[in-house]
């Protein structure tokens, strides 16, 4: 019985992460601005490829399906958000933020 609740929590999973991937590739595309698009290219990507990553544990449940799967969430938590950060400073350095929508712009004097 556990097997059947732990598939049926798997594919909710599974599907919640694909919504999420989804909604992440409609914002890169739909989105004006490069700070825009990073952020949706970063938030919900990372938290739908964690929720994919996590169906696809309760459904798996093998030792060895579930250290490949931890490994491949610990790197993608790693690198999304370093990676976020060096388009955005790349971005602002090359012109191609919108100053005047900026909060606040902590790089101006730099």
């Amino acid at each position: 019985m556990t097997g059947v609740v732990a598939d049926w929590a798997g594919a909710a999973c599974l599907l919640a992460g694909a919504l999420l991937s989804l909604a992440a590739g409609i914002g890169v595309l739909r989105f004006p601005d490069v700070l825009d698009r990073m952020h949706a290219a970063t938030k919900p990507q990372v938290l739908g490829t964690l929720l994919l990553l996590l169906g696809l544990a309760l459904r798996l449940r093998t030792p060895a399906d579930l250290g490949m799967i931890a490994l491949v969430a610990i790197f993608q938590l790693a690198t999304a958000p370093v990676a976020a950060q060096m388009i955005g400073r790349a971005a602002y350095r090359a012109g191609r933020v919108n100053r005047e929508l900026l909060d606040t712009d902590e790089l101006a004097g730099r």
